[in-house]
């Protein structure tokens, strides 16, 4: 058996943040309106730790380029919804809000980046709306890190952990990954263009279509139960709560943004707490595969909806969405099924690919 490295083998000590960097810098952006967004570009980096910081993707044009900053840095968030005194690692270049304080460092790296992250995070209860970091504050913060027996920073030990830590993550999703391919059969189907389509309206293929219920950002109790709202990122879920009066849960269904992001459609497979910004769509004949089918036809919704026309409980019963159908012309809800099963099989193999190939790639450097 492989003795795996242990937290609790180093000395730990408070280490000033200013020590062990050699540049401190400020985003260089002041909002998005002189970016032009795309599908594919460079990162927009906000006050946020969700998603690694990415709100969005800009293009490099002549405005944009000025702003780009290297990677391989540390981003300590100065303000945001719940994000202050968070921190995140960027590992390519990025633009950036000026929300964002940005830490250099010759000892980092990725691994490095991502230990010095997580224990930097413990130390974000002291930031808050009415307490903003700012590089005065960031200069005083410390952080508790493992030490050498000189007493500096221990690196080698984080790095090692962390690439342990990985492998060990990237064992279990291999297992994951080649198991679901074992039981999940490929059949050959005929091809979305070959295939006839019908509209249909939501009412006729939802028995159940029902709103959410508000529940203010003061009401919510902190928990384990994901909150669902207008999202368009993480499956819609905008915090974890504990409430269990004077809510509407749900489970194994779509969520439609109704406002915010509307349009944005989600499959949970998971009980959840909706938001009056979102509509639950429910049939408890469809299967995950099918469900995830019809969540990407929904979507289309969301070109004939902004955030000044949102989806009303009226409106949504007048809505329609493009289906493949049978020969009676009735949903074909097995070619759904299998189509995504195809999907995901061919999405299986090639992730298992790539990832054993990085993770590879990476374990040589």
């Amino acid at each position: 058996m492989i003795t795996m490295l242990k937290l609790t083998d180093r000395k730990w000590e408070a280490i000033p943040i200013i020590k062990i960097f050699d540049k401190l810098e400020a985003g260089k952006g002041k909002g998005l309106n002189h970016l032009i967004q795309v599908k594919q570009g460079i990162p927009y980096i906000g006050a946020t730790n969700r998603n690694n910081g990415v709100m969005c993707y800009v293009e490099d044009n002549e405005i944009s380029h000025k702003m780009i900053q290297d990677g391989n840095c540390i981003g300590f968030i100065k303000n945001g919804d719940g994000s202050a005194g968070y921190a995140i690692y960027k590992h390519k270049p990025f633009i950036s809000t000026n929300d964002v304080i940005y830490g250099y460092a010759d000892w980092l790296n990725l691994y490095t980046g991502l230990f010095f992250v997580t224990a930097q995070d413990m130390i974000e209860k002291k930031y808050s709306h009415g307490y903003k970091r700012n590089q005065q504050h960031l200069r005083g913060d410390k952080v508790m890190l493992p030490v050498t027996n000189a007493g500096k920073p221990d690196y080698k030990f984080m790095e090692d952990y962390i690439r342990e830590l990985k492998k060990e993550k990237i064992d279990r999703y291999l297992k994951y990954l080649n198991k679901h391919v074992a039981k999940t059969e490929y059949q050959n189907i005929p091809a979305i263009n070959e295939k006839k389509w019908k509209d249909f309206f939501l009412i006729d293929i939802f028995p159940e279509i029902k709103r959410g219920k508000r529940l203010k950002n003061e009401e919510h109790i902190a928990g384990s139960i994901p909150y669902v709202s207008s999202s368009a990122l993480n499956n819609g879920i905008d915090d974890f709560v504990g409430n269990e009066r004077k809510v509407r849960k749900y489970k194994n269904c779509l969520s439609l943004a109704n406002s915010g992001s509307v349009g944005s459609c989600f499959y949970e497979p998971f009980e959840f707490i909706a938001s009056d910004h979102v509509t639950h769509l429910q049939n408890d004949n469809f299967s995950m595969y099918t469900y995830l089918f019809i969540a990407t036809m929904a979507r289309r919704l969301s070109e004939k909806y902004n955030f000044n026309r949102e989806i009303s409980d009226t409106r949504i019963r007048r809505e329609k969405i493009l289906l493949p159908i049978t020969d009676d012309e009735t949903p074909d809800y097995a070619y759904m099924d299998q189509f995504i099963k195809n999907l995901m099989v061919e999405k299986y193999k090639q992730y298992s690919k790539k990832i054993t190939s990085r993770h590879k790639a990476r374990a040589g450097n």
